[in-house]
């Protein structure tokens, strides 16, 4: 059905509203895009109410007709964030902001809009004398302080970050960023500059070196002591070390923060060279963005097929493929044994006896929970474990790569940047009060080239992958099983194929 238009006559007849649509063409729990003006919308019907969003995500600007409406909520198609049917208020990330609702009305069975978005609905305030510390400014940080004032919290927080400038999107530090393709050769940030001050947040730039978790308070690099009613820890992660003769030399970088990102692209030229170290996400990543950007790389994996274990061979070997076809040399199945300097450029030591040499060297080996601090509270395992309100300790929450969460019987850990939004929503929620959400499983999605790839799941063991489409086109879903029961999805260039699944569970 083609998309219904303003219609410019009754505009004229009924001064304030738009007469968009026949009611008629409106099939329940449909994405219908409109337009008044400059303005977009989205008209979805469910039973007998209509309502209109703004036809836009608030996260990145994905058009909501390409999403769906799943169990009372209206989901993005591009990064899942999910927002309710009745009010468009924030139910889960990525975005930050709730959708904004026009008004409607219907009358002699045409829908009829306004064009100045309502109100959103007042939430009571509480806890004005509490105070809340949050250790970390990154996605879990900073999306328990948005959800703490969006869910009514009036008292003070603080965020201790050791990184001066304000929050940014560091998903983008891989991709566009690395690709040149970010303005300004820089992440975007999480909240306007405006929005610290305006939401009475106060921003501490240091490092948390010491907690004593009894009386809830933490040592700063500076020396201070702050202490609060409430704890939030979303220290994130720190890169592992190449543990190998040269692996601290100069122009062999790790990537995890914007000065790493500057640090390689001044390291570079576009017609240089660069060898990137580990077939992890971030490897892969910034081996496309740097091959897009111009630069001849050279990937080493220590795995023969990475990404083999959470996609399976077939789709893990296409994206091997890819990077091949894209011109990527793969040394697949090989180490690095060292690393020496030829001058300002650096030889690449491989295990079978090849060497490398190029401008610099980009080391994506993994991560590990920055927890330095709190070494009392970390599991043997790794990161901190935390019940299903995030709490680790009476007034202690933890979120994002350092909290070990509840999942089918066991304890794990979720290195996405969406969950770790997720988990900090989580905390507030415990904080102030409000029961949780029926949340679905974590999800996350990888960029390399012009494939993005989704993924929905706890990261469980699967025997089997059943794929429909079309895997060499980039466009199938795939259901990863485990004894015929289904523990994950995987898609490309289906982006409503893990929507269900984000909302409700596999």
């Amino acid at each position: 059905m083609p998309a219904p238009s303003s219609d410019t006559a009754a505009h004229a007849r009924t001064p304030g509203w738009h007469d968009v649509a026949a009611l008629a063409d409106l099939t329940p729990d449909s994405i219908v895009p409109v337009t008044v003006g400059e303005t977009a919308m989205v008209l979805v019907r469910t039973g007998g109410d209509v309502r209109a969003y703004a036809g836009t995500c608030p996260h990145k600007g994905a058009p909501l007709e390409k999403g769906a409406v799943c169990d009372g909520r209206l989901v993005c198609p591009w990064h899942k964030a999910s927002f309710r049917l009745e009010d468009g208020g924030l139910v889960e990330p990525l975005a930050l902001d709730p959708l904004p609702l026009y008004p409607v009305k219907v009358a002699d069975g045409r829908v009829h809009v306004g064009t100045e978005a309502l109100e959103p609905p007042a939430r009571a305030t509480c806890a004005p004398d509490e105070t809340v510390l949050i250790v970390g400014g990154g996605a879990g940080g900073v999306g328990a302080a948005c959800a703490l004032r969006e869910f009514g919290f009036d008292g003070h927080i603080t965020i201790v970050d050791p990184q001066a400038e304000p929050s940014y999107d560091r998903t983008a530090l891989s991709k566009a960023v690395l690709a040149g393709k970010a303005d300004g050769n820089a992440p975007p940030p999480l909240r306007p500059e405006t929005f610290w001050a305006e939401q009475r947040i106060a921003r501490v730039a240091a490092r948390v070196v010491r907690m004593n978790v009894a009386a809830r308070s933490v040592t700063l690099d500076d020396g201070r002591s702050l202490s609060a009613d409430h704890i939030i820890l979303a220290p994130g992660s720190v890169p592992r070390p190449l543990a190998i003769p040269g692996g601290d030399l100069s122009a062999v970088f790790t990537l995890r923060t914007a000065a790493d990102a500057q640090a390689i692209l001044s390291a570079t030229v576009e017609t240089g060279r660069v060898v990137v170290i580990g077939g992890s996400f971030i490897g892969m990543e910034a081996a496309a963005a740097l091959r897009q950007r111009g630069m001849t790389v050279d990937v080493v994996s220590s795995a023969a097929i990475p990404f083999e274990r959470v996609f399976g061979a077939l789709i893990a070997s296409r994206l091997l493929d890819m990077h091949r076809e894209r011109g990527v040399t793969c040394h697949a199945g090989r180490h690095v044994t060292a690393i020496t300097a030829d001058g300002a450029r650096r030889v690449v030591h491989l295990d079978n006896g090849d060497t490398v040499t190029a401008d610099a060297v980009v080391v994506g080996i993994g991560v590990t929970p920055a927890l330095d601090f709190a070494a009392d509270l970390v599991a043997e395992e790794g990161g901190i474990a935390v019940d299903a309100t995030q709490q680790a300790a009476p007034g202690i929450y933890v979120v994002g790569d350092c909290a070990r969460i509840p999942r089918e019987g066991h304890t794990v850990r979720i290195e996405h940047w969406r969950e770790a939004e997720v988990q900090g929503r989580r905390a507030a929620r415990a904080i102030v009060g409000l029961d949780q959400s029926d949340e679905g499983v974590p999800w996350f999605w990888t960029q390399q080239f012009d494939a993005k790839i989704e993924y929905a799941g706890a990261a469980q063991p699967f025997d089997d992958v059943k794929i429909t489409g079309d895997l060499q086109g980039f466009d199938f879903e795939a259901q990863l099983l485990h004894r015929g029961k289904r523990v994950g999805i995987v898609s490309a260039g289906r982006p409503r194929a893990t929507i269900p699944a984000t909302q409700t569970g596999l």
